[in-house]
Protein backbone atom coordinates (compact mmCIF):
# COMPACT_ATOMS: atom_id res chain seq x y z
CA UNK A 1 0.00 0.00 0.00
CA UNK A 2 3.20 2.24 0.60
CA UNK A 3 4.41 1.97 -2.72
CA UNK A 4 0.76 3.19 -4.49
CA UNK A 5 0.58 6.27 -1.72
CA UNK A 6 4.02 7.03 -2.88
CA UNK A 7 3.58 6.70 -6.45
CA UNK A 8 0.38 8.97 -6.07
CA UNK A 9 2.17 11.42 -3.86
CA UNK A 10 4.52 11.67 -7.35
CA UNK A 11 2.09 11.31 -9.69
CA UNK A 12 -0.76 13.95 -8.27
CA UNK A 13 1.17 15.47 -5.97
CA UNK A 14 -0.77 16.29 -2.26
CA UNK A 15 -4.45 14.77 -3.41
CA UNK A 16 -6.78 14.87 -0.36
CA UNK A 17 -7.01 11.69 1.28
CA UNK A 18 -9.09 10.16 4.07
CA UNK A 19 -8.22 8.53 6.86
CA UNK A 20 -4.74 8.50 8.83
CA UNK A 21 -3.85 5.28 7.01
CA UNK A 22 -5.20 5.37 3.65
CA UNK A 23 -6.78 2.42 2.00
CA UNK A 24 -6.75 1.18 -1.61
CA UNK A 25 -10.52 0.47 -2.75
CA UNK A 26 -10.26 -2.47 -5.79
CA UNK A 27 -14.21 -3.57 -5.74
CA UNK A 28 -17.07 -2.28 -4.85
CA UNK A 29 -20.85 -4.38 -4.86
CA UNK A 30 -24.37 -2.48 -3.25
CA UNK A 31 -23.07 -0.98 -0.47
CA UNK A 32 -19.74 -3.09 -0.06
CA UNK A 33 -16.18 -2.25 -0.54
CA UNK A 34 -13.24 -4.16 -1.10
CA UNK A 35 -9.55 -3.46 -0.06
CA UNK A 36 -7.15 -5.01 -2.30
CA UNK A 37 -6.87 -7.36 0.14
CA UNK A 38 -9.64 -8.28 0.44
CA UNK A 39 -11.26 -6.63 3.85
CA UNK A 40 -15.10 -5.59 3.28
CA UNK A 41 -15.99 -2.16 4.12
CA UNK A 42 -19.83 -0.81 4.46
CA UNK A 43 -19.54 2.17 2.33
CA UNK A 44 -21.64 4.96 4.63
CA UNK A 45 -20.38 8.41 2.90
CA UNK A 46 -20.63 8.19 -0.95
CA UNK A 47 -23.98 9.21 -2.63
CA UNK A 48 -22.65 9.45 -6.29
CA UNK A 49 -23.60 5.41 -6.41
CA UNK A 50 -27.04 6.28 -5.27
CA UNK A 51 -28.60 2.89 -6.24
CA UNK A 52 -25.19 1.11 -5.22
CA UNK A 53 -21.67 0.24 -6.58
CA UNK A 54 -21.39 -1.55 -9.93
CA UNK A 55 -25.32 -1.83 -10.15
CA UNK A 56 -25.68 -4.15 -12.49
CA UNK A 57 -29.07 -2.65 -14.16
CA UNK A 58 -27.30 0.59 -14.48
CA UNK A 59 -23.79 -1.69 -15.98
CA UNK A 60 -26.08 -2.99 -18.44
CA UNK A 61 -27.76 0.29 -19.68
CA UNK A 62 -24.72 1.70 -20.23
CA UNK A 63 -22.67 -0.79 -21.66
CA UNK A 64 -26.06 -1.35 -24.01
CA UNK A 65 -25.93 2.06 -24.98
CA UNK A 66 -22.21 2.49 -25.44
CA UNK A 67 -22.52 -0.73 -27.90
CA UNK A 68 -24.93 1.13 -30.03
CA UNK A 69 -24.57 5.00 -30.07
CA UNK A 70 -22.55 8.39 -28.16
CA UNK A 71 -22.64 11.72 -30.17
CA UNK A 72 -22.85 14.77 -28.55
CA UNK A 73 -26.20 16.95 -28.35
CA UNK A 74 -26.25 18.48 -32.04
CA UNK A 75 -28.04 15.94 -33.58
CA UNK A 76 -31.47 14.52 -32.24
CA UNK A 77 -31.71 11.66 -30.38
CA UNK A 78 -35.55 10.84 -28.03
CA UNK A 79 -33.69 9.15 -26.12
CA UNK A 80 -32.09 12.62 -24.32
CA UNK A 81 -36.17 13.67 -24.53
CA UNK A 82 -37.87 11.22 -22.78
CA UNK A 83 -34.95 11.64 -19.89
CA UNK A 84 -35.63 15.46 -19.47
CA UNK A 85 -39.24 14.88 -19.41
CA UNK A 86 -38.99 12.71 -16.71
CA UNK A 87 -36.41 14.18 -14.89
CA UNK A 88 -38.47 17.64 -15.12
CA UNK A 89 -41.34 16.01 -13.87
CA UNK A 90 -39.97 14.96 -9.98
CA UNK A 91 -39.82 18.99 -9.86
CA UNK A 92 -42.62 21.31 -9.35
CA UNK A 93 -44.00 22.57 -12.30
CA UNK A 94 -42.62 25.81 -12.68
CA UNK A 95 -39.48 23.83 -13.54
CA UNK A 96 -40.31 23.79 -17.43
CA UNK A 97 -36.82 23.20 -19.29
CA UNK A 98 -33.72 21.38 -18.13
CA UNK A 99 -30.40 21.88 -19.63
CA UNK A 100 -27.40 19.03 -18.71
CA UNK A 101 -24.22 19.10 -17.87
CA UNK A 102 -21.14 16.65 -16.51
CA UNK A 103 -20.05 17.72 -13.08
CA UNK A 104 -22.02 19.55 -10.04
CA UNK A 105 -19.78 22.57 -10.25
CA UNK A 106 -20.32 22.95 -14.16
CA UNK A 107 -24.87 22.47 -12.68
CA UNK A 108 -23.15 25.52 -10.41
CA UNK A 109 -21.65 27.85 -13.29
CA UNK A 110 -24.67 27.06 -15.48
CA UNK A 111 -27.41 28.14 -12.62
CA UNK A 112 -25.30 31.67 -11.81
CA UNK A 113 -24.95 32.64 -15.48
CA UNK A 114 -28.90 31.48 -15.72
CA UNK A 115 -29.90 33.99 -12.36
CA UNK A 116 -27.48 36.84 -13.61
CA UNK A 117 -29.07 36.58 -17.19
CA UNK A 118 -33.00 36.37 -15.92
CA UNK A 119 -32.63 39.44 -13.28
CA UNK A 120 -29.86 41.51 -15.35
CA UNK A 121 -28.05 41.90 -11.70
CA UNK A 122 -24.91 40.27 -10.16
CA UNK A 123 -24.74 40.06 -6.55
CA UNK A 124 -25.18 36.50 -5.15
CA UNK A 125 -25.85 35.96 -1.29
CA UNK A 126 -24.35 32.43 -0.48
CA UNK A 127 -23.61 31.12 3.40
CA UNK A 128 -20.99 30.80 5.48
CA UNK A 129 -19.77 27.34 4.98
CA UNK A 130 -21.27 26.99 1.42
CA UNK A 131 -19.61 24.98 -1.26
CA UNK A 132 -20.53 24.69 -4.63
CA UNK A 133 -17.52 23.88 -7.19
CA UNK A 134 -14.68 24.69 -8.01
CA UNK A 135 -14.20 26.98 -11.05
CA UNK A 136 -13.23 30.52 -10.82
CA UNK A 137 -16.15 31.98 -10.65
CA UNK A 138 -18.58 29.43 -8.27
CA UNK A 139 -15.61 28.92 -6.10
CA UNK A 140 -15.49 32.61 -5.39
CA UNK A 141 -19.11 31.72 -2.75
CA UNK A 142 -16.16 29.27 -0.65
CA UNK A 143 -13.84 32.17 -0.30
CA UNK A 144 -16.43 34.88 0.15
CA UNK A 145 -17.49 32.37 3.06
CA UNK A 146 -14.30 31.18 4.40
CA UNK A 147 -12.46 35.15 4.58
CA UNK A 148 -16.18 35.91 6.32
CA UNK A 149 -16.16 39.47 4.85
CA UNK A 150 -16.85 40.95 0.88
CA UNK A 151 -13.75 38.70 -0.86
CA UNK A 152 -15.73 39.81 -3.81
CA UNK A 153 -18.08 42.79 -4.35
CA UNK A 154 -20.57 40.39 -5.78
CA UNK A 155 -20.84 37.60 -3.38
CA UNK A 156 -21.84 37.83 0.36
CA UNK A 157 -22.03 34.82 2.94
CA UNK A 158 -24.26 35.06 5.91
CA UNK A 159 -24.37 32.79 8.70
CA UNK A 160 -26.54 29.59 8.10
CA UNK A 161 -29.66 29.00 10.00
CA UNK A 162 -29.17 26.45 12.43
CA UNK A 163 -30.67 25.64 16.11
CA UNK A 164 -27.63 24.13 17.52
CA UNK A 165 -25.36 26.86 17.71
CA UNK A 166 -27.39 30.01 17.24
CA UNK A 167 -26.39 33.13 16.36
CA UNK A 168 -28.23 34.72 19.77
CA UNK A 169 -29.20 31.97 22.73
CA UNK A 170 -32.59 32.75 24.50
CA UNK A 171 -34.87 33.23 21.41
CA UNK A 172 -37.43 31.32 20.35
CA UNK A 173 -37.70 29.66 16.94
CA UNK A 174 -39.46 32.80 15.51
CA UNK A 175 -37.56 35.40 16.73
CA UNK A 176 -34.55 33.06 15.57
CA UNK A 177 -35.56 32.51 12.25
CA UNK A 178 -36.18 36.10 11.84
CA UNK A 179 -32.79 36.76 12.95
CA UNK A 180 -30.96 34.37 10.18
CA UNK A 181 -33.66 36.72 7.72
CA UNK A 182 -32.08 40.06 8.71
CA UNK A 183 -28.97 38.50 7.52
CA UNK A 184 -30.30 38.24 4.23
CA UNK A 185 -32.09 41.71 4.28
CA UNK A 186 -28.57 43.10 5.56
CA UNK A 187 -26.67 41.55 2.09
CA UNK A 188 -29.53 42.68 0.00
CA UNK A 189 -29.27 46.69 1.27
CA UNK A 190 -25.17 45.92 0.94
CA UNK A 191 -25.52 45.51 -2.39
CA UNK A 192 -27.52 48.24 -3.10
CA UNK A 193 -25.60 50.44 -0.95
CA UNK A 194 -22.81 49.56 -3.36
CA UNK A 195 -24.83 49.50 -6.48
CA UNK A 196 -24.42 46.30 -7.30
CA UNK A 197 -27.96 44.70 -9.01
CA UNK A 198 -29.07 42.30 -7.03
CA UNK A 199 -29.30 38.37 -8.72
CA UNK A 200 -30.32 36.10 -5.82
CA UNK A 201 -29.81 33.38 -3.76
CA UNK A 202 -27.38 30.25 -3.75
CA UNK A 203 -27.93 27.53 -0.94
CA UNK A 204 -27.71 24.06 -0.95
CA UNK A 205 -31.51 22.94 0.19
CA UNK A 206 -30.18 21.21 3.06
CA UNK A 207 -27.28 23.14 4.03
CA UNK A 208 -25.47 19.40 3.95
CA UNK A 209 -21.76 21.31 3.82
CA UNK A 210 -22.78 23.23 6.49
CA UNK A 211 -23.27 20.21 8.70
CA UNK A 212 -26.99 19.46 8.04
CA UNK A 213 -28.29 21.94 10.83
CA UNK A 214 -32.05 21.77 11.85
CA UNK A 215 -33.17 24.67 10.34
CA UNK A 216 -35.20 27.70 12.94
CA UNK A 217 -38.97 28.14 11.50
CA UNK A 218 -40.01 28.51 7.77
CA UNK A 219 -36.72 29.91 6.90
CA UNK A 220 -36.79 28.59 3.27
CA UNK A 221 -39.49 29.61 2.51
CA UNK A 222 -39.46 33.64 3.95
CA UNK A 223 -35.92 33.80 2.26
CA UNK A 224 -37.43 33.18 -0.94
CA UNK A 225 -40.03 35.40 -0.52
CA UNK A 226 -37.33 38.27 0.72
CA UNK A 227 -35.32 37.27 -2.63
CA UNK A 228 -38.29 37.66 -5.04
CA UNK A 229 -39.57 41.05 -3.44
CA UNK A 230 -35.81 42.24 -4.37
CA UNK A 231 -35.66 40.86 -7.97
CA UNK A 232 -33.79 38.01 -7.14
CA UNK A 233 -33.90 34.81 -7.77
CA UNK A 234 -34.00 31.25 -5.43
CA UNK A 235 -30.99 28.87 -6.53
CA UNK A 236 -30.88 25.66 -4.63
CA UNK A 237 -28.22 22.79 -4.91
CA UNK A 238 -29.19 19.60 -5.04
CA UNK A 239 -26.33 17.86 -5.81
CA UNK A 240 -26.16 16.25 -2.32
CA UNK A 241 -29.75 16.68 -1.23
CA UNK A 242 -31.54 15.43 -4.40
CA UNK A 243 -32.51 11.87 -5.18
CA UNK A 244 -34.27 10.44 -1.98
CA UNK A 245 -31.26 11.72 -0.14
CA UNK A 246 -33.28 13.76 1.81
CA UNK A 247 -36.30 11.42 2.17
CA UNK A 248 -38.20 13.47 0.04
CA UNK A 249 -36.88 13.20 -3.79
CA UNK A 250 -35.80 16.93 -3.37
CA UNK A 251 -34.36 18.71 -0.79
CA UNK A 252 -36.44 21.59 -1.26
CA UNK A 253 -39.63 19.16 -0.57
CA UNK A 254 -38.01 18.84 3.19
CA UNK A 255 -37.26 22.29 3.77
CA UNK A 256 -40.69 23.56 2.15
CA UNK A 257 -39.46 26.20 -0.57
CA UNK A 258 -39.99 26.11 -4.08
CA UNK A 259 -36.90 27.64 -5.71
CA UNK A 260 -36.45 29.00 -9.06
CA UNK A 261 -33.38 27.04 -10.40
CA UNK A 262 -32.23 23.60 -9.18
CA UNK A 263 -28.84 22.36 -10.11
CA UNK A 264 -28.62 18.68 -9.93
CA UNK A 265 -25.48 16.31 -10.16
CA UNK A 266 -23.75 13.48 -8.35
CA UNK A 267 -26.14 10.83 -7.87
CA UNK A 268 -27.97 11.18 -11.32
CA UNK A 269 -25.23 9.33 -13.22
CA UNK A 270 -24.40 6.67 -10.06
CA UNK A 271 -20.83 7.03 -11.62
CA UNK A 272 -21.30 8.20 -14.85
CA UNK A 273 -20.67 12.19 -15.02
CA UNK A 274 -24.07 13.86 -14.99
CA UNK A 275 -25.38 16.71 -13.94
CA UNK A 276 -28.18 19.05 -14.87
CA UNK A 277 -29.92 22.31 -13.89
CA UNK A 278 -33.87 22.96 -14.22
CA UNK A 279 -35.39 26.42 -14.46
CA UNK A 280 -38.48 28.02 -15.93
CA UNK A 281 -38.51 27.96 -20.11
CA UNK A 282 -38.28 32.00 -20.18
CA UNK A 283 -35.00 32.04 -17.42
CA UNK A 284 -33.68 28.47 -19.82
CA UNK A 285 -34.39 30.45 -23.37
CA UNK A 286 -32.82 33.68 -22.03
CA UNK A 287 -30.06 31.77 -21.08
CA UNK A 288 -29.50 30.03 -24.49
CA UNK A 289 -30.31 33.11 -26.29
CA UNK A 290 -27.30 34.80 -24.11
CA UNK A 291 -24.48 32.21 -24.32
CA UNK A 292 -25.15 29.52 -26.82
CA UNK A 293 -24.13 26.38 -24.50
CA UNK A 294 -22.53 23.67 -25.82
CA UNK A 295 -20.79 20.70 -23.69
CA UNK A 296 -19.76 18.11 -25.82
CA UNK A 297 -20.41 15.10 -23.42
CA UNK A 298 -23.46 16.35 -21.77
CA UNK A 299 -27.32 15.47 -23.54
CA UNK A 300 -25.59 12.49 -24.74
CA UNK A 301 -27.32 9.45 -25.11
CA UNK A 302 -25.00 7.44 -22.94
CA UNK A 303 -26.45 10.27 -20.30
CA UNK A 304 -29.85 9.55 -20.59
CA UNK A 305 -29.73 5.60 -20.75
CA UNK A 306 -27.94 5.53 -18.06
CA UNK A 307 -30.29 8.46 -16.18
CA UNK A 308 -33.07 6.33 -16.56
CA UNK A 309 -31.36 3.15 -15.94
CA UNK A 310 -30.71 5.15 -12.18
CA UNK A 311 -34.68 6.36 -12.05
CA UNK A 312 -35.76 3.65 -12.83
CA UNK A 313 -33.96 1.68 -10.01
CA UNK A 314 -35.32 3.88 -7.83
CA UNK A 315 -38.58 3.75 -8.68
CA UNK A 316 -38.22 -0.65 -8.61
CA UNK A 317 -36.66 -1.00 -5.62
CA UNK A 318 -39.03 2.04 -3.53
CA UNK A 319 -35.40 3.61 -2.71
CA UNK A 320 -37.44 6.84 -1.37
CA UNK A 321 -39.46 4.94 0.72
CA UNK A 322 -36.18 2.86 2.39
CA UNK A 323 -34.19 6.06 2.38
CA UNK A 324 -36.75 8.15 4.73
CA UNK A 325 -37.79 5.14 7.02
CA UNK A 326 -34.10 3.63 7.37
CA UNK A 327 -32.27 6.78 7.95
CA UNK A 328 -35.07 7.56 10.66
CA UNK A 329 -34.54 4.26 12.42
CA UNK A 330 -30.84 4.97 12.42
CA UNK A 331 -31.25 8.57 13.81
CA UNK A 332 -33.23 7.25 16.58
CA UNK A 333 -30.69 4.56 17.54
CA UNK A 334 -28.33 6.94 17.73
CA UNK A 335 -29.89 9.52 19.90
CA UNK A 336 -30.50 6.81 22.26
CA UNK A 337 -26.80 6.43 22.28
CA UNK A 338 -26.49 9.62 22.78
CA UNK A 339 -27.92 9.81 25.93
CA UNK A 340 -24.74 8.04 27.87
CA UNK A 341 -22.47 9.81 25.74
CA UNK A 342 -22.32 13.59 26.05
CA UNK A 343 -19.21 13.33 23.07
CA UNK A 344 -22.72 13.49 20.69
CA UNK A 345 -23.64 16.97 21.17
CA UNK A 346 -26.34 16.73 18.53
CA UNK A 347 -27.78 14.30 16.41
CA UNK A 348 -30.12 15.63 13.35
CA UNK A 349 -30.64 14.63 9.51
CA UNK A 350 -32.92 14.01 7.46
CA UNK A 351 -33.40 10.46 5.31
CA UNK A 352 -30.52 8.59 4.76
CA UNK A 353 -28.34 11.98 5.57
CA UNK A 354 -27.14 12.08 9.53
CA UNK A 355 -24.74 14.48 11.29
CA UNK A 356 -23.60 13.41 14.25
CA UNK A 357 -21.78 16.54 16.00
CA UNK A 358 -18.69 15.38 18.50
CA UNK A 359 -18.24 17.91 21.13
CA UNK A 360 -15.70 18.05 24.28
CA UNK A 361 -17.02 18.20 27.65
CA UNK A 362 -17.92 21.62 27.52
CA UNK A 363 -19.58 21.63 24.19
CA UNK A 364 -17.02 22.90 21.77
CA UNK A 365 -16.46 21.38 18.69
CA UNK A 366 -14.59 18.69 18.82
CA UNK A 367 -12.94 18.32 15.36
CA UNK A 368 -9.92 16.20 16.52
CA UNK A 369 -12.56 13.71 18.46
CA UNK A 370 -14.59 13.07 15.38
CA UNK A 371 -11.92 12.21 13.59
CA UNK A 372 -10.57 10.07 15.55
CA UNK A 373 -14.24 7.97 15.25
CA UNK A 374 -13.98 8.18 11.80
CA UNK A 375 -10.48 6.06 11.61
CA UNK A 376 -11.57 3.89 14.15
CA UNK A 377 -15.13 2.76 12.53
CA UNK A 378 -12.82 2.40 9.49
CA UNK A 379 -10.68 -0.40 11.21
CA UNK A 380 -14.16 -1.87 11.92
CA UNK A 381 -14.93 -1.58 8.43
CA UNK A 382 -17.40 1.55 8.11
CA UNK A 383 -16.24 4.11 5.61
CA UNK A 384 -17.22 7.86 7.00
CA UNK A 385 -15.78 11.33 7.42
CA UNK A 386 -16.12 14.19 9.00
CA UNK A 387 -17.60 17.43 7.86
CA UNK A 388 -19.45 21.15 8.72
CA UNK A 389 -18.65 24.52 9.45
CA UNK A 390 -15.96 23.48 12.01
CA UNK A 391 -15.38 19.64 10.46
CA UNK A 392 -16.57 18.20 13.99
CA UNK A 393 -20.15 16.57 12.11
CA UNK A 394 -19.44 12.76 11.71
CA UNK A 395 -21.13 12.43 8.20
CA UNK A 396 -22.81 9.41 7.32
CA UNK A 397 -24.25 9.01 3.88
CA UNK A 398 -24.87 5.83 2.53
CA UNK A 399 -25.65 4.63 -1.29
CA UNK A 400 -29.67 4.86 -1.06
CA UNK A 401 -29.48 0.90 -1.50
CA UNK A 402 -28.47 1.10 2.30
CA UNK A 403 -30.53 -1.25 4.39
CA UNK A 404 -31.79 -1.74 7.86
CA UNK A 405 -29.11 -4.95 8.38
CA UNK A 406 -26.68 -2.70 7.26
CA UNK A 407 -27.69 0.14 9.95
CA UNK A 408 -28.01 -2.28 12.62
CA UNK A 409 -24.43 -3.28 11.93
CA UNK A 410 -23.30 0.13 12.10
CA UNK A 411 -24.58 0.81 15.15
CA UNK A 412 -23.03 -2.21 17.06
CA UNK A 413 -19.72 -1.06 15.74
CA UNK A 414 -20.20 2.39 16.43
CA UNK A 415 -22.01 1.82 20.46
CA UNK A 416 -18.49 -0.34 20.84
CA UNK A 417 -16.50 2.48 19.77
CA UNK A 418 -18.10 5.22 22.02
CA UNK A 419 -18.07 2.69 25.22
CA UNK A 420 -14.45 2.54 24.43
CA UNK A 421 -14.05 5.88 24.16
Amino acid sequence: MSSVLQRRQQLLGDATLFYEDPIQIVKGDGVLLYDEKGKQYIDMYNNVPCVGHANPVVVEAMAKQMSTLNVHSRYLHEGILNYAERLLGLHHADLENIIFACTGTEASEIALMTARIATRGRGIICTDATYHGNSSEVIKMAIAASLGEPANAEFRAIPFPQKYRPLQQGLDEEALCELYLDKIRQAIADFEGNKIPFAGMFVCSIFANEGLPDIPGSFMAKATDIVHAAGGLMIADEVQAGFCRSGDFWGYETTDFKPDIVCMGKPMGNGLPLSAVAASADHVASFRKATRYFNTFASSPLQAAVGMAVLDEIQNRDLLRQSAAVGAYMRNALKRIQEDHPSMGDVRGCGLFTGIEWVTEDNQADREGAIAVTNKLKEKGFLLSNAGILKNVIKVRPPLVFEKKHADQFLEAFKEIVKDG
